[in-house]
């Protein structure tokens, strides 16, 4: 079973909308968060979808999935205290879903719409033969490590770098296991999958993936979103 793992538990500071969490923002007539899920619930190998939502908004997110027709969504649960405790609450879920069955979890942000089927079938391919699978893009400018001190500690090779992005895809039941292992250290601040994972010695697999596959996490991020939409469907009408 394939299941796609969605959190969005979190409420868009970054965003400054004030009435709304930044995954509840309209484009379109339609909020990001089913944006993000109508790309997974079309994609015929994705067999379930669970979700962790900001608590309060859940009953607001379930008349939004019966309006738009989620079909796949199988679970809502609440978010936790961090996006790390978010994901597992999620994993939990899909953990439920999933039973004994042998199952593949693609973790993914409510706010990242602008993902592919085929980066969504690159990843389950990916984690059928090596395990894991971490959406990545190319870098295209000039990457900076800084030390403790504000001085620039080096500098790596642009042909090696790549942007983390997601989904971030494993066995289900590995990365519940690390996700368990974590929460026993007392560690809740893993910044994603791919850290956490890494940490604990796994070996990790890049699947590429369109640099547009961008997350919305600023007003900034909101009008690149809606620019890339808009020439999406300027090149379906116009034959670009």
């Amino acid at each position: 079973m394939n299941i796609a793992v969605i959190f969005a538990g979190g409420v868009g500071k970054r965003m400054h909308s004030k009435e709304r969490p930044k995954q509840f923002l309209e484009l379109y007539n339609k909020p990001i968060i089913i944006h993000t899920l109508e790309i997974f619930e079309n994609c015929r190998e994705i067999d379930a979808i669970v979700i962790a939502c900001v608590e309060d908004w859940i009953p607001y997110l379930q008349d939004l999935l019966y309006k738009f027709r989620i079909e796949k969504v199988k679970k809502v649960v609440p978010g936790g205290e961090t996006g790390q405790l978010s994901i597992y609450h999620g994993l939990c879920a899909a953990k439920e879903v999933a039973g004994e069955e042998a199952s593949i979890a693609l973790i993914h942000d409510g706010v990242r719409p602008l993902i592919t089927e085929e980066v969504i079938q690159n990843n389950i391919r990916s984690v059928e033969e090596y395990g894991s699978a971490i959406t990545t893009a190319v870098v295209k400018e000039t990457i900076v490590v800084v030390g403790e001190d504000g001085y620039i500690d080096y500098v790596p090779e642009r042909e090696r770098s790549r942007v983390a992005k997601a989904p971030q895809s494993f066995w289900l039941d590995d990365i519940l296991a690390a996700h368990e292992k974590a929460l026993q250290q007392g560690r809740i601040d893993f910044i994603d999958s791919c850290c956490m994972m890494q940490w604990f010695g796994n070996e990790l697999h890049l699947v590429d993936g369109p640099y547009e596959n961008i997350k919305i996490t600023t007003p900034d991020d909101f009008y690149t979103m809606r620019s890339i939409l808009e020439a999406r469907e300027n090149a379906q009408i116009y034959g670009l």
